[in-house]
């Protein structure tokens, strides 16, 4: 009989499948079971020894500590804010004197110390103050977006996956045509006239060089690439036993749902959810180089690599710092997300140290079932 990975345990030492069996897991050779070991208790452990998962998280959790300390970083270290311009300004660098933006137009390089310790902008604006700026408001954008996607796409996927027909019919054709357009085309279209005309729902108006608008217009553009995914699994979850047991016992629609088929699609959640703020990522940093994501003055990763790029290659630092930091945040949240991804497979053969407190044999983990 399969387990389901998403159920989480019965709390009675149970796995429970989705036919609602209970299953235990059982010392190899038939020997007696084993203290009860949930299924999300076995994926923290399976991320436990995945150390390169971890350690790209703990990387990508580096990165965002960084990225949301930058006004303290600014105030005490650097004594600048991201928007301020230093044009006319000198530096002192190895006691010498040097001009933040040469009379030629060139920015100063890395300096190595407080102020511009990676240097400066054309418009002599501290580029180390606008990186962990623009990586705060990059990351903002990221997690709200991925909270509009997870939301929405949970929402549509247990409503047309579970009622089926109408219901069914009519959200598809939705995705399917949000699913047509290729993702950065549908955010350039989107990005550009709400950044001209800013976005207004009802009573609620938001300018058009506001955060939540292309948090908002990434959030909507995944919402299929979630959403299909779930209804499909809760095709398959409506028919089980436990949900007709469910509806037997007099169960509402809302109730099973909240109740029975979402426990199960949990672990899809879980997986999609660093995978989602890595691609949402990725697109803004897109969409602000195209001028269609976060507008100016507000920095952002994608801004700084577009004003940059003009100074390639007599400046390559305000393209290739922005840029390292966008791949070492993406990288970071990819690698950790496969690690959770392997952790949630119940097909993987995991080994489980033995403790005075958990006794568990080393041996890969076999399953029985308790009727």
């Amino acid at each position: 009989m399969a387990i389901d990975p998403a159920t989480p345990d019965t709390g009675t030492g149970a796995i429970r499948t989705a036919s609602g069996d209970s299953v235990v897991a059982a010392e190899p050779g038939g020997g007696a079971p084993a203290a009860g070991i949930g299924p999300y208790r076995l994926a923290r452990r399976r991320l436990r020894r995945n150390k390169v998962a971890l350690a790209f998280g703990a990387l990508f959790a580096i990165i965002v500590i960084l990225c949301f300390c930058a006004p303290l970083y600014a105030d005490h270290i650097a004594h600048t804010g991201p928007n301020d311009n230093h044009v006319t300004e000198k530096v002192t660098v190895g006691g010498k004197e040097k001009d933040v933006v040469s009379v030629s137009g060139l920015p100063i390089g890395p300096t190595w110390q407080g102020r511009f310790l990676l240097g400066a902008d054309q418009n002599g604006r501290d580029l180390a103050v606008r990186l962990l700026y623009g990586g705060r408001n990059s990351l903002e954008v990221g997690f709200i977006a991925t909270f509009i996607t997870m939301i929405l796409a949970t929402i549509v996927g247990l409503a047309a996956g579970y009622y089926r027909g109408v219901v069914d019919g009519v959200l598809a054709r939705i995705l399917d045509l949000i699913w047509a357009y290729p993702v950065v085309l549908l955010g350039i279209a989107l990005g550009t006239s709400l950044a001209l005309g800013g976005l207004s729902i009802g009573p609620i108006e938001v300018s058009g060089n506001s955060l939540f608008v292309p948090a908002v217009i990434i959030g909507v553009v995944y919402i299929p690439y979630v959403a299909k995914p779930i209804r499909g699994q809760v095709l398959g979850l409506r028919e089980k036993e436990f949900v007709d047991a469910a509806r037997v016992q007099g169960a509402s629609s809302l109730r099973i749902m909240a109740r029975e088929i979402l426990p199960n699609v949990a672990s899809t959640l879980i997986v999609f959810l660093p995978l989602m703020i890595a691609n949402a990522i990725l697109l803004e940093a897109a969409l602000s180089y195209l001028g269609a994501g976060i507008q100016p003055p507000n920095p952002s990763w994608g801004t700084m690599i577009s004003d940059g790029i003009r100074l390639i290659p007599s400046a390559i630092h305000l393209t290739f710092v922005p840029g390292a930091m966008l791949v070492l945040a993406v990288l970071g949240i990819n690698v950790f997300g496969d690690g959770v991804r392997d952790a949630l497979d119940p097909r993987a053969r995991v080994k489980i140290k033995e403790k005075e407190t958990d006794k568990v044999s080393d041996d890969p983990v076999e399953f029985a079932v308790e009727h």
